[in-house]
C-alpha cells in the first residue's frame, strides 16, 4: 500500500476492527483504568500523545488520526492539538531558549507572527527575515529555529526551501514550516529536509469547516521539545475532533482536486479582467513564483488573493458584500467559497498602493465555478 489515495483509504482504522465497523469508535475518557501497578508505570514510561495514559495525552481515536497523518507525512509521529495555531506556538516556544535566535520568515500567517512578537520577544533573539539572502545573514551558530510558511498568508510569496534548510542544517538549527496550505497531498515537506511540519486540520483535512485541529508531524527526535512542551502545558486534541479530522482526510485527495481546477480556471478569469491588478496564485503561469510552485508542489488547492486597481471605499465595500456565493468570514479550506480583505499586517512584500487595504482573500469551494465567475463579475461591476 504506496499509493497516496489508497492510504488517505485504510490508514487510522485499526481500531474500527474489534467494534466490526468501517470507521474507529470514538473514544472519549479523561481517566484510563489499569489493571494493575506494573501496567500503569509502563503506560507513564510509554511516549506521551501516543499509548493510553491520561485523557489529556490522548484515547484510541487521537492515536488513529496521528498514526495516520504521520504515515501521509512520510515520517515516524504526530502530535495532535486544539488548533493549528497551538501547534505553531507549541513548536516555537518549544525552540526559545533563552540566549537562542530564533528566525521567523516574515509573512507567515499573522496571528503566528504576533505571537512570536509578543511571547518569544523576550525569551530569545527573535528575527525576522523575507528573502533566503535576508536569512543567510540572520543565520548564526545559536539559531535553534528557522520557522518558514509556504506559501505565506495573504502574499502567497514562496521561498526555495531547499536554500532555508541548506543554510539551517550548516548552523544545526531544525526548520518548522506552516504547510497547510499544500496539505500532505500537494506538499511532501519532509522530503524537502523540513524538520517540522505544521497543519492546521482546520482547513483543508477537516474540510467542512466545522472543526479547530492542529496536526505537527516530523521523527520522535525533531518533535521531543514540542512533545514536551504539549505535556507540561496540557495541549491537546478532543477525541471528537480528532475523529473529524479522520473523517476529513478519507475524501481530501478528492476534494483537493475539485478546489484545484475550480480555482484554476477562476484565477485565470480573474486576471483577464480589468479591475484586478494582479493574481496572487503561484500555480498559475504568469505568477513570479511559478517555478518555484512547480519544484515544491504537485498541486495547489483554493486559496489566493488578488489585488484590486485603486478603488473608493464604497465602491470596495459593494464588491465584497455584494457576493452572494462567497461567505464573507475568516478561515479556509472548507467545501464553500469565502471573500476575506486581507489586513494591511499581510501586505508585506508588495508594492504600496495607493488605497490601502484592496488586497482580498479568495477561496474558492465546491461549487460550479462558473457560477463562482459569473458572482465575481457582478460584483466586480460595482468597481
Amino acid at each position: 500500500m504506496t499509493r497516496f489515495d489508497t492510504k488517505l483509504a485504510h490508514l487510522g482504522r485499526g481500531s474500527a476492527r474489534d467494534a466490526r465497523t468501517v470507521n474507529p469508535p470514538v473514544a472519549r475518557a479523561s481517566t484510563i483504568l489499569f489493571d494493575s501497578l506494573a501496567q500503569l508505570r509502563e503506560a507513564r514510561g510509554d511516549v506521551p500523545f501516543e499509548t493510553p495514559r491520561y485523557g489529556i495525552y490522548g484515547t484510541s481515536t487521537t492515536f488513529e488520526l496521528q498514526t495516520a497523518m504521520a504515515a501521509l507525512c512520510g515520517t515516524e509521529s504526530c502530535i495532535a492539538t486544539g488548533s493549528g495555531l497551538t501547534a505553531i506556538a507549541a513548536t516555537m516556544s518549544a525552540h526559545a531558549i533563552p540566549r537562542s535566535r530564533v528566525l521567523v520568515q516574515a509573512d507567515v500567517y499573522q496571528p503566528a507572527r504576533v505571537f512570536a512578537e509578543r511571547e518569544l520577544a523576550d525569551s530569545c533573539d527573535l528575527r525576522f527575515f523575507e528573502t533566503v539572502e535576508e536569512l543567510e545573514d540572520l543565520a548564526s551558530d545559536d539559531t535553534s529555529l528557522v520557522f518558514i510558511e509556504v506559501p505565506t498568508s495573504g502574499t502567497m510569496r514562496m521561498i526555495d526551501i531547499g536554500a532555508v534548510v541548506a543554510i539551517a542544517r550548516r548552523i544545526g538549527a531544525p526548520v518548522a514550516c506552516d504547510s497547510t496550505w499544500g496539505t500532505p497531498r500537494f506538499f511532501d515537506a519532509h522530503s524537502f529536509g523540513i524538520d517540522i511540519s505544521i497543519h492546521a486540520g482546520t482547513k483543508y483535512i477537516g474540510g467542512h469547516s466545522d472543526l479547530m485541529l492542529g496536526l505537527t508531524t516530523g521523527s520522535y527526535e525533531a518533535l521531543a521539545p514540542t512533545r514536551e512542551w504539549c505535556v507540561r502545558y496540557g495541549s491537546t486534541a478532543a477525541p471528537d475532533v480528532c475523529w473529524l479530522g479522520l473523517r476529513g482526510l478519507r475524501t481530501l485527495s478528492v476534494r483537493l482536486e475539485r478546489h484545484q481546477a475550480s480555482a484554476l480556471e477562476v484565477a485565470t478569469w480573474l486576471e483577464r479582467q480589468p479591475q484586478v491588478e494582479r493574481v496572487l496564485y503561484p500555480a498559475l503561469p504568469s505568477d513570479p513564483d511559478h517555478a518555484l510552485w512547480q519544484r515544491q508542489f504537485s498541486g495547489a488547492p483554493g486559496l489566493f488573493s488578488i489585488e484590486l486597481r485603486a478603488c473608493g471605499e464604497d465602491a470596495y465595500t459593494s464588491f465584497v458584500e455584494s457576493l452572494e456565493l462567497f461567505g464573507l468570514g475568516a478561515s479556509w479550506g472548507g467545501f464553500e467559497s469565502l471573500v476575506l480583505p486581507a489586513i494591511p499586517q499581510a501586505r508585506r512584500g508588495l508594492h504600496p498602493q495607493p488605497d490601502d487595504g484592496r488586497l482580498v482573500r479568495l477561496h474558492i469551494g465546491l461549487e460550479d465555478p462558473a457560477d463562482l465567475i459569473a458572482d465575481l463579475e457582478q460584483g466586480l461591476a460595482h468597481l
